[in-house]
């Protein structure tokens, strides 16, 4: 909320149902990740994922990052049968906490989130406003870093209002975590490290 460019900062749970209500209206939101601010929206709304893509000037063959609360709320997306018992418990070694795996994506999971391929990137977050936030939900969110075509990612609440304030439907005023670099971005199946 602003009043004469002052941010005035709401409580979390006000924060959270306001991001939720927008989510549900197909806005793309701000939220605090483990290193930056992350743009999301409801991934299965194709209105929200193109809103989101206009703001990145992204394209969409690239595919999107999902993040989540917990591995069931990833069920619908990544098809688990692909890959074997030891995968996935390597997998599970790492979450929740900072750590992406691209993960074979179910027949179901439309283009919009995939792009080219046929796999999708997902985490499962430590982040605590990450997990109040796809727990209200009900279901993970699309996260790419909260910033404009070659500005650096946001990590403050002051930057994303600076540079997307105008274009989101809510803003989540907690901190980041603490992690100095992006989250880790590895192929499930082959063990690849993209990032």
């Amino acid at each position: 909320m602003t009043i004469n460019n002052r941010y005035i900062p709401v409580n979390n749970l006000t924060a959270i149902s306001n991001a939720v209500a927008a989510l549900h209206n197909q806005q793309v939101i701000a939220y605090p990740t483990e290193a930056v601010f992350g743009l999301g929206c409801d991934p299965m709304n194709e209105t929200a994922v193109l809103r989101l893509l206009t703001i990145k000037q992204r394209p969409i063959e690239k595919g999107l990052i999902l993040i989540a609360a917990n591995l069931a709320q990833l069920e619908h997306y990544v098809d688990l049968s692909k890959l074997t018992v030891q995968q996935i418990e390597r997998i599970n070694q790492t979450w929740p906490g900072p750590a992406t795996w691209v993960m074979p994506a179910k027949a179901q999971v439309p283009k919009w989130l995939t792009g080219q391929f046929d796999s999708i990137a997902v985490r499962v977050s430590a982040h605590p406003t990450v997990q109040r936030l796809c727990l209200a939900f009900g279901g993970p969110i699309t996260s790419t870093s909260a910033n404009l075509t070659g500005l650096t990612p946001c990590v403050t609440t002051a930057e994303v209002t600076q540079q997307l304030a105008p274009l989101l439907g809510a803003i989540v005023d907690e901190t980041v975590g603490e992690l100095a670099q992006p989250t880790t971005i590895t192929d499930a199946v082959t063990g690849r490290i993209y990032r």
